[in-house]
């Protein structure tokens, strides 16, 4: 089928249960809930995305004709140590599950890549993943309901945490709301965490620290 990738980068995870830890990130281009284009940001389901997602001409990006391809790019990217700390890989987007399928997963495993996915929820995961997070926004129809974390972006006037309480997931934070009221909803996110102790606090730490 081909994978049309943005990037493919090493970093360290930025976010969430997994914060610091190295990674390879492979961004998928394409989302089900906004085009990517400006002129359309305000019917979009998460009107503050931060994410450039179109296009290939992103650090490691392009059109990839086959799964093994995929895995040599993020194999490539994974850093040589004098450790065998096995390579790990987060997929994302835009959507990762509109391109992320049973095939490219099983060549991760054939590989030894550990695989982790970023999603909004709105598409069913793929067996084998190792780790699953999703980030939930307004009026898009969660199928994914269970899973390792539960991301939310905070705060969302149409997404409160509580009506995600009861969902099957093993971890659940709060990320403060980029943009010009950031501190404000960092002290907000901070104040229901203390409130509600079933939620965590999850900054965006990579660009704290300046990283991608």
């Amino acid at each position: 089928m081909g994978y049309s990738i943005k990037e493919i980068y090493f970093t360290l995870q930025g976010e969430g249960a997994h914060t610091g830890r190295a990674a390879v990130f492979c961004r998928f281009t394409g989302c089900n809930l906004w085009t990517g284009r400006e002129q359309d940001r305000h019917k979009a389901a998460c009107t503050f995305c931060d994410t450039d997602f179109l296009g290939t001409d992103g650090p490691g990006g392009g059109r990839f004709a086959t799964e093994d391809d995929v895995v040599q790019a993020v194999l490539a990217a994974w850093p040589k140590t004098r450790t065998a700390t096995p390579p790990y890989v987060v997929f994302t987007g835009g959507e990762p599950l509109l391109q992320l399928n049973t095939t490219l997963i099983a060549a991760c495993k054939a590989a030894g890549i550990e695989v982790a996915i970023e999603t909004n929820g709105t598409l069913p995961a793929p067996d084998r993943i190792d780790w699953i997070c999703v980030s939930p926004k307004p009026g898009s129809g969660m199928k994914q309901t269970n899973g390792d974390e539960l991301k939310l972006v905070f705060p969302q006037p149409d997404c409160p945490p509580s009506a995600f309480e009861h969902l099957d997931f093993t971890h659940f934070f709060l990320q403060p709301m980029d943009g010009p009221e950031q501190q404000q909803n960092i002290q907000r996110a901070a104040a229901y965490c203390q409130a509600n102790p079933q939620w965590r606090l999850s900054l965006q730490t990579h660009k704290l620290i300046g990283l991608p």
